[in-house]
């Protein structure tokens, strides 16, 4: 979906295709078919953008076979599909029964992290449309915090420095201008937007900024127009934001409230929770470690790292942290320019909600992201950003 900015410039909006995961390039195809095209008639729209998540083995298989990445740019405009994003984060295995801490490898020390994300920059160049010439792509924050010392410091910022002038070269080479942003996420070495300021600024390259992440940011509480003030200030790009919204619990300490949390401590993904008390942030890597005894205080609100659905808040006593994305765009797109022209909603955890709010069929979870769409696209224009068509 695209949208006019006041200042004559495209807002592109696009959903993740995360949420339906697939390892292979005819897995890739098959959602295509079967899902993204049904959310744009779902929409009644000619064209819908949709930010593409290609495993290791897809994107290889793209990058190293031409036809291939011929056949996967007609299929998608045979079904009135357009990519200007590509999800870098996961590498693989993220439709597995357990992803936890290996959606976190290889990381930005590793090797394997550098080549995967060259050959996506290499495919998004060919898929970008005709009338498009810049594209994104989000990344993990560097590594998971746990296992990064200098020495993989260094690595990193030796391999966003080579990626950097790759980008570089594929600019002179393609005229597409592709840019990387790492996502600050809670319990990462970059764990918030503060924390990228750092890394960013040393490698000092316009090509290499930050996705925002708005569950991200609301789980770690952040104020958004503090954070992205910050950001401007220190003239790191955002290169795209993804719209999402944390799990948040206002008074932890009630036998009612935790029981809720509860159901949302689920074997797949990392929850990480987080509590703002006056000596700081304090959190646990998971919300079943939160929940377990006393180990994250709880005189204060609770958030989780559960992407919940944008249109759908948990039921009371929990709630979601949808007016945080709120400030979030409204500092994003609604000055006289926007800080990014790339939006991606991303909730990639609707198999992971508690059973009954799970989607039952396939023409559920369609309704569901056409619903998250259009609570997106209404907040764009109440902004004064004009849909196109």
């Amino acid at each position: 979906m695209r949208f006019r900015h006041p200042d004559g410039s495209t807002v592109h909006l696009a959903y993740c295709t995360n949420v339906h995961p697939a390892e292979t390039l005819d897995g890739v195809l098959a959602q295509l078919r079967d899902h993204c095209e049904p959310v744009r008639r779902r929409l009644g729209r000619d064209r819908l953008g949709i930010g593409l998540w290609l495993a290791r083995d897809a994107a290889h298989a793209l990058v190293t076979d031409p036809s291939a990445l011929r056949g996967l740019r007609t299929a998608l405009e045979h079904r009135g599909l357009e990519v200007v994003t590509l999800n870098g984060f996961p590498y693989e295995g993220f439709g597995a029964e357990e992803v936890k801490y290996r959606v976190y490898q290889p990381d930005w020390a590793d090797p394997e992290r550098l080549a995967h994300t060259t050959d996506l920059a290499r495919v998004l160049a060919q898929l970008l449309p005709d009338d498009v010439t810049e594209g994104s792509i989000s990344t993990l924050p560097l590594a998971w915090r746990t296992a990064y010392d200098q020495e993989r410091a260094t690595a990193a910022h030796t391999a966003l420095t080579t990626l950097a002038e790759r980008l570089d070269a594929l600019h002179e080479l393609t005229g597409r201008s592709l840019r990387i942003g790492l996502e600050p996420e809670p319990g990462c070495t970059v764990e918030t937007t503060r924390d990228a300021l750092a890394p960013l600024t040393a490698i000092g390259h316009d090509r290499i900024g930050i996705c925002v992440d708005t569950c991200h940011l609301a789980t770690s509480f952040e104020d958004p127009h503090t954070a992205l003030d910050a950001l401007a200030q220190a003239r790191v790009p955002i290169v795209k934001s993804q719209l999402s919204a944390a799990l948040h619990a206002e008074h932890p300490h009630l036998p009612e409230v935790r029981a809720a949390l509860a159901a949302f401590d689920e074997p797949r993904f990392l929850h990480q929770t987080r509590t703002l008390t006056a000596a700081g942030l304090r959190g646990t890597d998971d919300l079943g470690e939160a929940l377990a005894g006393d180990a994250l205080p709880d005189a204060s609100p609770w958030r989780a790292h559960f992407h919940v659905p944008l249109h759908a808040a948990p039921a009371a006593p929990l709630t979601s942290t949808l007016p945080v994305l709120r400030a979030a765009l409204t500092r994003l797109v609604g000055g006289p320019h926007p800080l990014t022209h790339h939006l991606e909603v991303e909730t990639y955890t609707w198999q992971a909600l508690p059973p009954e709010l799970r989607p039952r069929a396939r023409a559920q979870l369609v309704d569901g992201i056409a619903a998250e769409l259009t609570l997106a696209r209404d907040l764009l224009t109440d902004l004064s950003l004009k849909e196109l068509p």
